[in-house]
């Protein structure tokens, strides 16, 4: 059997409403162990042929690396976006105790 692993997925949203609402559901349904957001951020990008800006809030949540595609795939089924940049990556360095926290809540159901 494998050691467990971390992973990160990075999301913005429109509104601390939608980040929150989204993160307590990916929390919920065991996809993710923790969801930090960041209240406000000033984003620049490209859509729709312009150079745009707009304040946004930005998601990170923890997850078990096992867990990475079901949970990305899940979070891009929740974002209200068009076509939400979420971005997951398993993390190269995690403590023995993070990784099995993960591990425990997200893989196991877990209660602590």
């Amino acid at each position: 059997m494998s050691k467990p692993g971390a992973a990160l997925i990075w999301a913005p949203f429109g509104s601390l409403d939608e980040a929150r609402e989204v993160a307590s559901t990916m929390v919920a349904e065991g996809h993710v162990a923790c969801a930090n957001i960041v209240p406000q951020l000033l984003s620049v990008f490209r859509y729709e042929g312009a150079v745009q800006s707009a304040e946004e809030v930005g998601v990170l949540f923890k997850t078990e690396a096992s867990a990475l595609e079901r949970a990305t795939q899940r979070l891009a089924q929740l974002h209200p976006y068009d076509t939400p940049a979420i971005l997951g990556w398993r993390a190269d360095s995690a403590p023995e105790e993070t990784r099995g926290w993960l591990a425990e809540m997200v893989t196991g159901g877990g209660t602590r």
